[in-house]
């Protein structure tokens, strides 16, 4: 696994602040984009993420991969995630190490993995795949989680 870069200090990039972001050059070191918010094609999102990722290095970050699903991938929403990371060049792509919906349905919250052999085995695969597909390495985010399994086996910094 390579190290990712360090890229100093970054902010979420947020739609109130596209005008003053391109009016005002902040110091900023970096920004981050949610992915979601430019998976459609054309439209103001995109224009303002193409002109400020003109002027400022730029990494995407995601809540719908669902790494640790038992759902088959999603694979149109990796195809768009490929492709907005092909037009963005991020420094990186993450996610969150959680499974965010059932049957094919997206929940839209962050849901806690038990801390199992198991369960990194199939994650590890999973990154894999989506590694594989992506064509680059991806990061990985715990969640904040305040329940725990009685059939976890491990702490979360040793599943992690």
């Amino acid at each position: 696994m390579t190290a990712q870069p360090a890229l100093g200090f970054g902010l979420g990039l947020r739609t109130d602040h596209y005008e003053k972001i391109l009016a005002s050059r902040p110091n900023v070191d970096w920004f981050e984009a949610l992915s979601e918010n430019y998976l459609v094609p054309g439209g103001k999102p995109l224009y303002y993420l193409d002109r400020i990722r003109a002027e400022f290095p730029m990494v995407l970050h995601g809540v719908s991969l669902s790494i640790g699903s038992h759902d088959t991938l999603d694979r149109e929403y990796l195809k768009a995630l490929k492709q907005l990371a092909q037009r963005v060049e991020p420094a990186w792509v993450s996610d969150h190490l959680c499974w965010t919906g059932v049957a094919g349905r997206n929940l839209h919250d962050l849901f806690p993995l038990p801390y199992t052999e198991e369960a990194a085995g199939h994650v590890a695969a999973r990154v894999r795949e989506v590694q594989d597909f992506l064509g680059r390495q991806i990061l990985l985010e715990n969640v904040s989680t305040y329940v725990t399994f009685r059939q976890s086996e491990m702490s979360e910094w040793e599943f992690i």
